[in-house]
Parts: structure tokens; sequence; C-alpha cells
């Protein structure tokens, strides 16, 4: 079986039209924000409407709980969907949450969304402490069950304790080098060389504000990205993560920043980042246009046992890896 095409982040306004998209362009499994600052029963709200779409549209999607749920979809032509939060307020100051969120279906949980929460710091805050003594017990807990431990928008001590904590590799699902890019969300060399040099793995984002250029970022720039960070760290510990927000009213990025914690717009220190939803560059407009990528990795000569890794292979052995409970002793 050849490789499967996974995207490890994407928060789309969902309809049957994506679904088929998803189709269209050959997406085996994506995994998917079902939740942002929401608490647990507003979370599980969230997966009762999933559902709805499981049940109305099981020719298109089905919920994916391991990797061999990446390879059924390969085989039936069909994608996996896998749940993740971007936020840990889903587990609220419950830490027995934890493993009932894995039961459920989730599969990766960021320990903070830009700014401080009761495991660590956003990387929005002036201040990262790193991770708080709570933030240290979950981390036990999650790699207990096999719940991912995701530090896309955590500040950098947080990412680098996380990193020597957790015992089993983490993800950085979303987000790029900010050698090559230097937005607030983008990732610094010291903690890309940590992730990689640990077995985690980092998911490249089109979200136009982590681009060189935003919505004007050439297909060749980014695949010029990959191939460096490639030849920087492996190529067996990238992959793709998009961040695509498709059909979203702007509306939403309000909910995405401020939760119910504030009443003002977050743009982060320092940020240049405008309110409302930036027009995705040509080249990746939906999921429909994964071979983009793909092509453009060829064209800068990459073997296609390399192009394979990166849009998707990777993740599923990471998948296969992470996803399952640690046996009892």
């Amino acid at each position: 079986m050849t490789a499967p095409v996974i995207d490890c982040l994407q928060y789309a306004n969902w309809s049957e039209e994506i679904f088929r998209q998803m189709r269209a362009g050959g997406v085996h499994a994506v995994h998917v924000t079902i939740t942002y600052h929401e608490n647990f029963r507003e979370t599980v709200h969230n997966i009762e409407r999933w559902n709805c779409w499981f049940e109305r549209y099981p020719h298109l999607i089905f919920l994916g709980r391991t990797g061999d749920d990446v390879r059924l979809a390969q085989k039936t032509n069909r994608t996996a969907v896998f749940f993740g939060a971007q936020n840990p307020s889903v587990i609220e100051d419950d830490i027995r949450l934890v493993e009932i969120c894995h039961m459920l279906g989730l599969r990766f949980m960021q320990l903070s969304y830009n700014n401080q929460s009761l495991l660590a710091a956003g990387c929005y805050e002036n201040n990262d402490p790193g991770i708080t003594r709570m933030g240290r017990q979950v981390i036990r807990e999650m790699n207990r069950v096999g719940l991912v431990v995701d530090m896309s928008h955590s500040g950098d001590r947080s990412t680098l304790e996380a990193i020597e904590i957790s015992e089993r590799p983490i993800a950085i699902t979303h987000a790029n080098p900010s050698w090559w890019h230097p937005a607030l969300r983008n990732k610094s060399h010291q903690v890309l060389k940590a992730l990689t040099d640990s077995g985690g793995m980092l998911g490249f984002s089109l979200y136009p504000h982590h681009l060189k250029h935003g919505s004007k970022c050439t297909a060749e720039s980014f695949c010029e990205m990959v191939l460096e960070t490639a030849e920087r760290y492996g190529v067996d510990r990238i992959g793709i993560g998009s961040d695509l927000c498709q059909d979203q009213p702007d509306s939403i990025v309000t909910w995405m920043r401020n939760g119910r914690w504030s009443k003002e717009l977050d743009l982060g220190e320092g940020s240049t980042t405008v309110p409302g939803f930036p027009d995705q560059p040509p080249w990746f407009k939906d999921n429909r246009d994964f071979d983009n990528i793909a092509d453009g990795l060829r064209a800068k000569s990459m073997s296609e046992h390399d192009v394979a890794l990166i849009m998707g292979g990777n993740w599923l052995r990471f998948y296969d890896e992470s996803f399952s409970p640690r046996a009892a002793l």
C-alpha cells in the first residue's frame, strides 16, 4: 500500500462539500480541532455534531482512533477524522478528564493556546514560567492514555520543558520555522532541534500569517523551506499540518483568540496580525490542492520516498506509536 496523505490540523467550517473535497484531494486522514475554549460538556456537544456527520456521510468520513484507521481509509476510499483540542479547557481543572477525552476520541491536546493556561504558557505571553505543577501531572497522564502533547501555540520555555518532561514524543502539529518567517507562532531552531531529536513531529502550516509573504507566498518558497527543514532536522520528523480554516466566517477569529477571557481582540505582543482570516495562497485553497505541495517538492528534486514521508508517511508512523495507551506494569 502506498503512503497516505495526512493533514495534521484543520479547523474548517465543515460541510458535505469539504468532505467531498477531501476525497477529491486524496486526503486519507485529518486531525480536526473540535474544541478551542469550550469546557468538557461543550466539547461533548461538538462531538455529538461530528457523530451526526459520521452517520450522514459514512461513505466519506469516519472517526479515526489508531493508525490502522488511516489504512482502512485508504482501502475504503474515505477520510479518517482524528479529534484534537487546541486548548486544555476541555479538561477544566480535572486531570481525570484526560482519560475520558481519549475514550471519546481525542488524540491531540495543546497545553496552551497563545496565553497562559493551567498547564503551560502560550507564545503571546510576555513571560513564560514553563510547565506548571498540574501540567507535569497532565503530561504524565496524557502519556499513559495515548493523548499526544501538542505545543503549537505555546512559548519556547514551556515547549522545551514539555519535550523534556514527556516520556513519549510530542508534536507541534501546525507551525513553521521562525528562521524562515519570524511570526510569533513559528518555532525557533532551539525548539525544533529539541523536538526532532526527541522523536517528535512538526507539521508545516499553510496558514498565511505563518508564511513568508503571507497570502502571496509561493509554492516554491514553501517547498524550499520544507527541504531546508529536512536537511537541518531529518526528513523523518516532518509532515503537513495545514491549519486550513476553510469557509470560516471572520467572527470565528474572535473566538479562537479571545475565548471568554478578553473583551478585546487579542493580537499578541508585537504582532502585526490583522483581524479576520487572510486569503489562502492560490496554490493551496482547499483539500484538493495537496498535490501542489507534493509536485513542488518533486520539482526541488526530492525523492518519491521522501515526498511520501512528508505527505503522510511520517504522521502514520507517529500515529501508530502515539495513540494507544501504555501497557500497565
